[in-house]
């Protein structure tokens, strides 16, 4: 116990302390009924990361007091889904969280160290209902809060009743990229591409600082969903894009598709809505059309500690069924 308060009388007396969630104690019942202590890294501070890079784009002064609280963002929406020529009623999630990274491994921390990369993590998902079988998409984008990297990780995962996919990105020397797939001609596939943007971060770098996103004649990887949606090869397509106050707006020629973000303008810049359009079905049923979804709500939460049945009343808070 003299040692617990000695730890956190020396964390106290760092002038980040109020301001970030720091550490915490964390204790785990094992199958014996004991209890064990650990040490766990939970939103740490940004002072750990790549201090040899220099920041480009500084966050704003409030970022700390909004994002290191030891609470998720977690944002609702309706959403129209384009699925085999039809549009398709269903609900998305973004869900923002700060997180240590191991840069190495490239997954989450379990402890505090120096070497730790503070990350804004980004768990996008999508449900949706294509006549009698349901889809459930979920991407998620590991993006240094530094905001002078790619993100380190990017992985996505499909599932209806056809069977599943996944596809991981890593960063590293290049990007190493693995896929497995109920496709036969895409079935566990691994590949290395060279660097270049990729439309899965754009997300998470608009929310540290929407005036940093590339602008003009670019070209950028698509988001992942898109790619296993429209089974086109993974590399990176020219693209075009324009930022306007509380607009962010990707045009991809030779994929025929749109990608228009709107956002506050104002901090946290959090996300209003989207809308994409491309080709959707095959054959005489293939046309044109476009996605939509349209905040509803949005909470700031620990959720990873509301799994009891009487937190289910925060999903009706999100509007979500």
């Amino acid at each position: 116990m003299k040692t617990l308060k000695k730890l956190f009388k020396s964390i106290k007396s760092k002038p980040i302390f109020s301001s970030i969630a720091g550490v915490f104690l964390l204790l785990t019942a094992s199958c014996t009924n004991k209890v064990q202590t650990k040490t766990v890294a939970l939103n740490n501070e940004p002072l750990n990361i790549e201090k040899s890079i220099p920041q480009n784009n500084p966050l704003p002064p409030e970022f700390n007091d909004y994002w290191y609280t030891g609470e998720a963002e977690i944002s609702s929406y309706t959403l129209e889904q384009a699925r085999y020529g039809e549009l398709r009623k269903g609900q998305a999630v973004l869900i923002y969280v700060t997180e240590d990274f191991l840069p190495e491994i490239q997954v989450k921390a379990d402890n505090r160290h120096k070497n730790n990369i503070s990350v804004l993590k980004l768990n996008a998902t999508k449900t949706f209902n294509t006549g009698i079988y349901p889809y459930s998409i979920m991407q998620s984008t590991f993006y240094p809060v530094t905001n002078n990297k790619h993100a380190l990780k990017v992985s996505s995962s499909m599932q209806e009743w056809c069977g599943h996919t996944y596809v991981q990105l890593n960063n590293r020397e290049q990007y190493e990229v693995t896929l497995h797939s109920y496709f036969e001609g895409e079935a566990d596939k691994k590949l290395v591409i060279d660097k270049s943007i990729l439309e899965n971060e754009l997300w998470t770098q608009l929310r540290l600082n929407p005036k940093s996103l590339p602008i003009g004649d670019l070209k950028i990887i698509p988001a992942l969903e898109f790619i296993r949606l429209k089974h086109v090869p993974i590399k990176a397509y020219p693209a075009k894009a324009v930022l306007k106050n509380d607009m962010y707006h990707i045009t991809y020629p030779s994929l025929n598709r749109t990608l228009t973000i709107t956002f506050n303008p104002e901090f946290p810049y959090d996300i209003l809505g989207w809308e994409e359009s491309y080709k959707s079905g095959f054959g005489s049923n293939s046309k044109v059309l476009t996605t939509r979804a349209s905040k509803l709500k949005s909470i700031k939460t620990p959720y990873w500690n509301k799994n009891r049945n009487s937190d289910e009343v925060l999903r009706e808070t999100l509007m979500l069924n």
